[in-house]
């Protein structure tokens, strides 16, 4: 009763569950109590939500493999397409780089030509130059036409280097800016080399046909005869342009006909006796008609008379052969000398001959000495020109000798 009270009176007990279990004679129970219960529901509850997350992996499984294939292919395109931007840089560098060797071995090579070629043209000009500097009259020095040389220089021809021309290098400049830039400057040293060489070339060949003019005229001025092969001839033809080696080319055969033309009229007025018989001894009696100095009547004088002591040297005033040397008339003990192309020379009133007929002699070589031998009033040297057995006044030929002599 008091149990029964006691429900009332606090309403129901909760019992907890009991499993019994019986087995033929034996009977086991089990009494579950709540906590046991939740438990058990709960792994139950874990189990269900593994097993449906382990069910969903396996189907989601493929598509979650696809996505992370995708995205590793997705990063080593990435990577490969990287390595090659980076190999194709690699690349143009290597390109430029070798092309910029080849431009600079190209430019290495040119500036070698050009050196060449100006050397080449020096050892050309080298026997020309010797030639005009003999003959030029106010010679000029001429800067050796090679890489040694700078042609800034003028005629202070100061060492030229490679390296002369490198300016201090930019922040920015690159070395094949650099090698550029002095290229450019080589190139402009040798071009510069080039046209002093062309420049000496057309002044040397100015000079030659400006004196070989000047004995050209010298010697027409005074009647004797110049090679009429001398002188420029008409011409024409259509204008073709040159290059530089061409240019080069023609105007050393403009050089070499000009030194060859002044050659020619040289060898024709040395040829000639021009020269004067006695330097610095006065004319006692010139060419012409003058009064007789034995009879002092009018006769015609053939020659030159100098005054000159007994024993002075006769010397030919042209090279030739002597073709009279003894006594002969008048004119005492004299000497007379061929020259060729009809002209002869003759020495009078000589103390001594030295020479002999057949005798080749040089202009300038001693024939005798003065005296007062033959028809004569007192020592001196009587001087006689002649051409084609005609005596022809010397003063013409003393004077063109005076103008040309410079040029001889």
């Amino acid at each position: 009763m008091n149990v029964a009270s006691q429900s009332t009176v606090f309403g129901r007990r909760k019992e907890p569950h009991t499993v019994i279990i019986a087995r033929g004679n034996e009977i086991r129970h089990f009494t579950i109590r709540p906590w046991v219960a939740a438990f058990c529901g709960s792994a139950l509850a874990a189990m269900a939500i593994g097993y449906l997350l382990a069910t969903s992996y396996l189907v989601l499984r493929d598509d979650l493999i696809g996505a992370t294939t995708a995205r590793q292919a997705r990063m080593q395109q990435a990577y490969e397409d990287r390595i090659s931007a980076l190999r194709a840089q690699v690349d143009r560098i290597t390109s430029r780089q070798l092309l910029d060797q080849q431009l600079m071995e190209t430019k290495v090579g040119e500036l070698l030509d050009r050196q060449t070629q100006l050397s080449l043209r020096h050892g050309r000009l080298g026997p020309l130059l010797e030639r005009a500097e003999v003959t030029d009259a106010q010679p000029q020095p001429y800067a050796v036409a090679s890489l040694g040389a700078d042609p800034g220089a003028g005629d202070d021809a100061r060492p030229f280097s490679l390296w002369s021309t490198r300016s201090d290098p930019l922040p920015s400049d690159t070395a094949a800016d650099r090698a550029d830039r002095l290229f450019v400057s080589i190139n402009a040293a040798l071009k510069a080399i080039e046209s002093q060489q062309l420049t000496r070339i057309a002044t040397l060949a100015d000079n030659a046909y400006r004196n070989a003019d000047a004995i050209s005229q010298a010697l027409e001025a005074a009647g004797l005869p110049v090679d009429g092969d001398f002188g420029e001839s008409d011409a024409g033809g259509p204008l073709i342009p040159l290059d530089s080696s061409m240019t080069f080319d023609s105007k050393v055969r403009e050089l070499d006909e000009a030194l060859d033309a002044l050659d020619r009229l040289k060898t024709e007025a040395r040829r000639l006796p021009l020269a004067n018989p006695a330097p610095g001894r006065s004319v006692t009696s010139p060419f012409g008609v003058r009064t007789d100095p034995l009879l002092g009547t009018a006769a015609l004088h053939s020659g030159m008379d100098f005054r000159a002591p007994t024993g002075m040297p006769a010397k030919v005033t042209a090279p030739g052969v002597v073709v009279k040397a003894g006594w002969n008339g008048g004119y005492g003990r004299m000497v007379e000398v061929d020259h060729g192309n009809g002209f002869a020379t003759r020495y009078g009133h000589l103390s001594k001959i030295d020479v002999t007929v057949g005798k080749i002699l040089n202009a300038g070589d001693v024939i005798g000495k003065t005296g007062s031998s033959g028809r004569s009033t007192g020592p001196h040297l009587h001087y006689e020109i002649r051409h084609n057995g005609e005596a022809i006044d010397p003063l013409r030929f003393l004077r063109v000798g005076k103008k040309v002599a410079r040029y001889l």
